[in-house]
């Protein structure tokens, strides 16, 4: 595959192997490393696996987030969206704006609602059961993504239960799939500097586990271009990879680059914050590389990228373009470069640019649902 190319002959054994097994910790830290021309023999090889993994099919889902509350007690370093309870700009929704923010995404046709706020120190279980009835009650058919790891820890704390009681309670009244959120980057280093207030590895490790033995799947993330080092970014992706194989409850791997020009530690002095081009380019294919198809399902953020650097990561061994994200306002407040909402024919239009094929889906990728042709994409 890789004769006529100049590449070193490590990355050339590297690569060769992964065409029949997953890369080791060591190797997948050698490909995050490299330059030049051993660059495009990596995004191939992870191309080819994505095409020998999943075929050529891109999905997407419509969904919307309903962000009920920016009321949050942790405050991560990196998080331009959380706010102090006496902020000015601090909100909590009521019934009647969660259930008009669900109304209008479901006339879009919506198949999932994204459910996510801040840490509110008064949220419990029983809060969050309310929610959860309240679009349920409205919108049986819709699914439901909701809240993280973090959230239903300290609500489980509040209530005065263990986290197994909690994730039953929560899928009993309609939670179906679990964010990957509040994974950031899986290291205590790491965590320490940026949310030293959020769960340490082992409690999100738990809190998962958790909820994939009561029968809560979910996706995994990882957040990167900070304050870690490439080893911590494979350090990361190497305990996804041991998670799953133990519990086969992750539905995708979603890589988040961090977006920092509004984050507090960009503002309070941090320098050397943000990954490049190319460093995204190597995540999604080592991602790939790693995870094989004991994860198929990899995404990349277009909102996190923008649409054309994401169709662009669509040729680096991802399959997945997340969702039509209306009302994103996480992603709003940290800048994110083409907006926080999509139409189906934009994700439908970059699918088909590249001779692929787009496929819309559910929160759970068991079911999926064709697509008509769609409009050209924008030019900005």
């Amino acid at each position: 595959m890789f004769d006529r190319l100049p590449i070193s002959s490590k990355t050339e054994r590297i690569l060769t192997k992964s065409l029949d097994e997953a890369i080791t910790v060591e190797e997948a830290n050698h490909l995050m490393n490299i330059q030049g021309p051993d660059l495009y023999p990596l995004l191939a090889t992870a191309d080819y696996l994505r095409h020998e993994i999943v075929g050529d099919n891109v999905t997407f889902i419509n969904n919307c987030n309903i962000n009920f509350t920016n009321i949050c007690t942790v405050r991560c370093g990196f998080c331009a969206f959380g706010k102090d309870a006496d902020d000015p700009e601090a909100y909590i929704l009521n019934d009647e704006q969660i259930i008009a923010k669900g109304r209008g995404a479901v006339e879009n046709g919506a198949r999932e609602f994204t459910l996510m706020g801040g840490v509110h120190p008064d949220a419990d279980i029983e809060y969050y059961e309310h929610l959860l009835q309240l679009l349920k009650g409205e919108f049986p058919d819709v699914m439901i993504h909701g809240f993280s790891p973090t959230m239903v820890r300290d609500a489980c704390l509040a209530s005065g239960i263990d986290m197994a009681e909690g994730f039953e309670r929560l899928k009993n009244v309609g939670l179906d799939t679990l964010p990957g959120t509040a994974a950031e980057i899986l290291t205590d280093r790491s965590r320490e500097i940026i949310c030293p207030e959020k769960v340490s590895v082992a409690e999100w490790i738990e809190a998962v586990k958790t909820a994939h033995e009561v029968g809560i799947p979910g996706s995994a993330t990882i957040m990167y271009g900070h304050v870690e080092t490439l080893e911590e970014r494979v350090e990361h992706i190497d305990i996804i990879r041991n998670l799953q194989e133990e519990t086969h409850g992750f539905t995708e791997f979603i890589p988040m680059t961090f977006m920092h020009e509004y984050s507090p530690i960009f503002l309070e002095g941090q320098t050397g914050l943000g990954a490049s081009g190319t460093e995204d380019l190597k995540l999604y294919a080592v991602s790939r590389l790693m995870l094989r198809d004991i994860i198929p399902n990899i995404q990349v953020s277009w909102v996190k990228m923008g649409f054309r650097f994401a169709q662009v990561a669509l040729t680096a061994g991802t399959n997945d373009l997340g969702g039509t994200l209306g009302g994103d306002e996480l992603s709003e407040a940290s800048g994110a470069p083409d907006g926080v909402e999509a139409s189906i024919d934009i994700l439908d239009s970059m699918v088909r640019n590249l001779g692929r094929n787009p496929i819309e889906r559910n929160s759970k990728y068991t079911e999926f649902y064709p697509i008509a042709q769609g409009i050209e994409m924008p030019s900005k």
